[in-house]
């Protein structure tokens, strides 16, 4: 007992201690799946700061604000480059169904809180815990002060929105899932895996499950003897040539004890053992044109690379997949094969007629000096790198923050953007200007994460753990109509999503479940319309209305507790 009183009294005295127990117990019991439901790192890390603030621990406010603006700029920074590209494209669509659904939700949210008699605290819990979103929840709670009700009402209403949010989250996550995957093609009346596996029939292009791998390679180095064959005497481009759209390259050439680098107008001599490299099926009937395979461990040695190559040049952006192979990657004596293309952090399908935009990422795998070559031709070489650029990250937050904290007054209420929507709209911009000019203000994704999943679950810590007193009282009083509430408010803008979508908008049942998971920014639903899907197609529509909805889910924060005052 009094070691256990020891270690309560510390604590009490060394609250940052708390907060870091508390992240521990988050992030671990956030990695627990039930069936097909998890509660997640964020609503774990909520409910552990509830339950160790029953000690009565206090977080400063400022440790609080410093986790959330961190946060909130990360998010901005990893969707920005889809954000203002989705402004001025043709992802004008799934922008305005994104706001569509977020208009949705709020009025929702907005109408279950007056009918209930809610405050604008409960209210805004609501609405996070319904939309499971945690961007949500952190601005409308550092936003509570603009209402000018006073220190200790503020702190209340405080408590009041995380247990809202964690009493109406589980279902948020949980019920969204379910429904999209189950319900919504239902009542889109389509056979989801028929329509997606028609529509990768139509680009050309199949998908694997995230993350999965496969014992099968499409990309391979081969050695072959050339023997009587018809390409003795002949040069390099002449034999590639035969290959077409298999795509095999010889990349180097061995005769006698001398190994020769090839181009394309080396001759190729009697007896010479090639190496070549590019797609499997091309390799198989390699032997027939060439000669038998053999076994060269160091002609095959030769360096090659997997780089990812930023686009940022207007030349090089709205160019088909097909266009850049003929133009960058298909040159004489050049083997480069692309085989992957993220936007905005999420890999996506491709097919000869994918159109790339400036701030893809395409990874480009081949010879080094041929990868590197065309690396300069398409864009910049995004080389792996453990250095962040604080300098950009840290002037951009404060100017943000300090264009944000600028207030005006209203009836005597003093009105604000807000320090934290000013660190999210300074994230957006300055990983707009990362991906145009990608020089500077690198921050890696490893450090990325830190900045987004640390400074999310910092700052949700510390309002569980400030929240706590007021937990039991709260739960008693308004418990099962929040829950109730919460259903409401998680459905409502599902069930409008789904019908605008196919009767208004007219997307493709993949993508338009897709993008309802993304305008709920719910990434596990994402993998629950996959599941059922069997595709990765709902990604097409998730990308950009993730972006957008992760923006307007944030300024929702700012907007409901002003509706509610």
């Amino acid at each position: 007992m009094i070691v256990i009183e020891a270690i309560l009294s510390t604590l009490r005295e060394q609250p940052e201690i708390a907060l870091f127990l508390t992240l521990a117990i988050g992030f671990w019991f956030g990695k627990f799946r039930f069936g097909i439901f998890s509660l997640g790192v964020v609503a774990s890390t909520l409910i552990a700061g509830l339950l160790i603030g029953q000690l009565h621990i206090a977080i400063s406010p400022t440790v609080q604000a410093t986790f959330f603006l961190m946060f909130l700029f990360a998010v901005g920074y990893s969707v920005g480059p889809q954000f203002f590209r989705a402004l001025k494209s043709d992802g004008l669509p799934q922008v305005a169904f994104a706001i569509l659904l977020g208009v949705v939700g709020l009025l929702t949210a907005y109408g279950m809180g007056k009918l209930l008699g809610y405050n604008p605290g409960l209210t805004a819990g609501l609405l996070a815990g319904g939309y499971t979103n945690s961007g949500t929840l952190g601005v409308a709670t550092a936003n509570l002060g603009q209402l000018g009700l006073g220190a200790d009402v503020t702190k209340q209403m405080a408590a009041l929105t995380a247990i809202a949010y964690a009493v109406t989250y589980p279902f948020g996550a949980a019920g969204t899932a379910w429904f999209l995957a189950t319900i919504g093609p239902k009542l889109l009346r389509v056979d989801l895996a028929a329509a997606c596996k028609e529509l990768e029939k139509k680009l050309g292009t199949g998908d694997t499950e995230p993350g999965v791998g496969t014992g099968y390679r499409t990309l391979e180095a081969r050695a072959y003897r050339l023997t009587n064959s018809p390409f003795v005497g002949q040069t390099v481009s002449d034999l590639e040539a035969t290959f077409g759209d298999q795509r095999c390259v010889v990349r180097r050439v061995r005769h006698g004890t001398a190994i020769i680098e090839c181009e394309p107008d080396t001759i190729l001599p009697q007896g010479a053992t090639l190496a070549i490299g590019g797609h499997i099926d091309g390799l198989l009937a390699a032997e027939s044109k060439i000669g038998p395979e053999v076994e060269d461990t160091e002609l095959l040695s030769f360096p090659t690379e997997q780089l990812d190559v930023v686009i940022r040049d207007k030349a090089v952006a709205g160019n088909t997949v097909q266009q850049l192979r003929a133009k960058f990657l298909t040159r004489p004596g050049s083997g480069i094969f692309l085989t992957k293309i993220a936007r905005s952090g999420h890999e996506l399908s491709f097919h000869p007629d994918f159109e790339v935009h400036r701030g893809d990422v395409l990874t480009l795998v081949g010879a080094k000096k041929d990868v590197e070559k065309a690396a300069k031709l398409l864009g910049y070489a995004d080389r792996a790198t453990s250095t962040s650029d604080m300098v950009f990250m840290g002037v951009g937050i404060v100017i943000g923050a300090l264009l944000g904290a600028i207030t005006i007054h209203i009836g005597g209420i003093p009105l604000s953007f807000s320090s934290s929507v000013g660190a999210l709209v300074a994230g957006l911009v300055c990983g707009y200007l990362r991906s145009v000019h990608r020089t500077f203000g690198r921050i890696p994704a490893p450090a990325l994460w830190v900045f987004n999943n640390v400074g999310l679950n910092g700052f949700v810590a510390a309002i569980g753990i400030n929240a706590a007193p007021g937990l039991v009282s709260g739960l008693q009083t308004y418990g099962l109509d929040l829950f109730l509430a919460g259903i409401v408010v998680s459905m409502v803008p599902l069930i409008v999503g789904i019908y605008a979508g196919k009767y208004i908008f007219k997307f493709h049942p993949g993508i338009l479940l897709g993008a309802c998971c993304g305008a709920r920014t719910t990434t596990a639903a994402l993998g629950a319309v996959q599941h059922e899907a069997k595709s990765n197609v709902p990604a097409l529509g998730y990308t950009i209305t993730y972006a957008v909805g992760r923006i307007v889910l944030a300024v929702w924060g700012v907007v409901i507790i002003l509706l509610m005052k």
